[in-house]
């Protein structure tokens, strides 16, 4: 990891310019273009970003209505010696989706080979205004991270929370700044971007060490929140073998914990290859009862076991947990019947037999505890 520096992101302004689409380069490593796939080809770029990022509406929009001129791509040099508008090439860092659909504008045979339907013609006039597009050139990529960072953080244009973090992990373990210092930059709480950088690792980690495809997952989105929430919950960290601090690092879950965190990931997202459903189907309750499970190693062996959220949560908190609760619930529910049974019973006969029913158990319960208390208080006495 790069040394912390005790300066912010530095803020250039760019050097505006007008290149030719061929002298534009895609951005592979740009965290919400990519979606962590292994994209090795323009060609390849073009048709995720086709496929995936509703490119069909910006290639509308052009056509339509021609290229926003006022909002040019942002981009570097792609060699960091050259940046000469009129010769070098440049990556787009922000613009990629705009980039792609020129390109399927202005070709035709790549419309084909990355099965684009429905592209329309345009005239020749069109032909040639976005045969050059507008560029904002910044010196390297480290330059344009204060901007993409407000931009797309808590801009007008933000990303998922997935590619929120793979930004401030990029800008954190390669730029040298503190994640305080990323926070106060972009315009976030540095609460927000520990967590988002937290989770980020687990993810990666889970990845490289874990066995865990985010591709094998049940669900269609990837619900990164899921994760960076569990993760700032100090019994998930526990589990984990982590805490609030050292787990702001690469890779923080030690090896020992490994099997944790591969398990973590399945109750969360489950797994298609070994037929497993996630156990979180909801961010909220479904984190706080997992949260509550995983607290006790009765919990966590009913989680092991195969057996459901609530019912690893009834053998988590055990018989006398749930006895206590019961009671309480039942004693709510009573006193909110006595206060309407004047003006709410109307006389069905179905709800006498319910609360005579309620009056049998009712008087089975306190012999019962009754005769377990007298017992209690014997034992205590001898």
């Amino acid at each position: 990891m790069a040394k912390r520096v005790s300066e912010g992101l530095s803020i250039r302004k760019p050097v505006l310019a007008s290149i030719p689409v061929e002298r534009l380069a895609f951005d592979f490593d740009n965290p919400r273009v990519t979606r962590g796939n292994a994209i090795k080809s323009e060609d390849e770029m073009v048709r995720l970003l086709w496929h995936e990022m509703a490119v069909d509406e910006i290639v509308d929009s052009i056509s339509a209505n021609g290229f926003f001129r006022e909002e040019p791509l942002i981009v570097v040099p792609k060699d960091p010696r050259k940046s000469n508008p009129d010769e070098d090439m440049f990556v787009v860092v922000e613009g990629n989706r705009r980039l792609a659909a020129v390109r399927l504008l202005l070709d035709k045979a790549l419309c084909r080979k990355i099965e684009a339907d429905n592209i329309p013609e345009i005239n020749k006039e069109l032909r040639k205004d976005v045969e050059t597009l507008p560029v904002g050139i910044y010196p390297k990529r480290e330059d344009v991270w204060a901007y993409l960072g407000f931009r797309h953080i808590n801009g007008p244009k933000p990303w998922d929370a997935l590619g929120k973090a793979q930004f401030v992990a990029r800008v954190f373990e390669n730029q040298g700044l503190t994640l305080d210092q990323i926070a106060q930059q972009i315009g976030d709480r540095n609460v927000t971007v520990k967590r988002l950088y937290r989770g980020f690792t687990l993810l990666r980690q889970a990845e490289k060490q874990a066995s865990f495809d985010r591709a094998d997952a049940v669900a269609n989105r990837f619900f990164f929140s899921h994760l960076y929430t569990a993760a700032d919950q100090t019994e998930f960290q526990k589990f984990l073998g982590i805490d609030a601090e050292n787990s702001l690092t690469e890779d923080p879950v030690p090896k020992r914990k490994l099997k944790e965190l591969g398990e973590l990931m399945v109750w969360i997202y489950g797994s298609r290859a070994q037929g497993k459903e996630p156990i979180v189907q909801t961010q909220y309750p479904d984190i706080n009862t997992l949260r509550a499970v995983i607290k006790t190693p009765a919990g966590i062996g009913a989680l092991r076991a195969g057996y459901g959220l609530d019912r690893a949560l009834e053998i988590a908190i055990g018989d006398t947990q749930r006895f206590r609760e019961a009671m309480v619930k039942a004693r709510e529910s009573l006193v909110q019947a006595n206060g309407t049974v004047v003006n709410g019973y109307e006389g069905e006969p179905d709800l006498v037999a319910i609360s005579e029913e309620i009056l049998k158990l009712a008087e089975r319960v306190t012999s019962e505890v009754r005769r377990v208390h007298g017992e209690k208080k014997s034992r205590v006495r001898a």
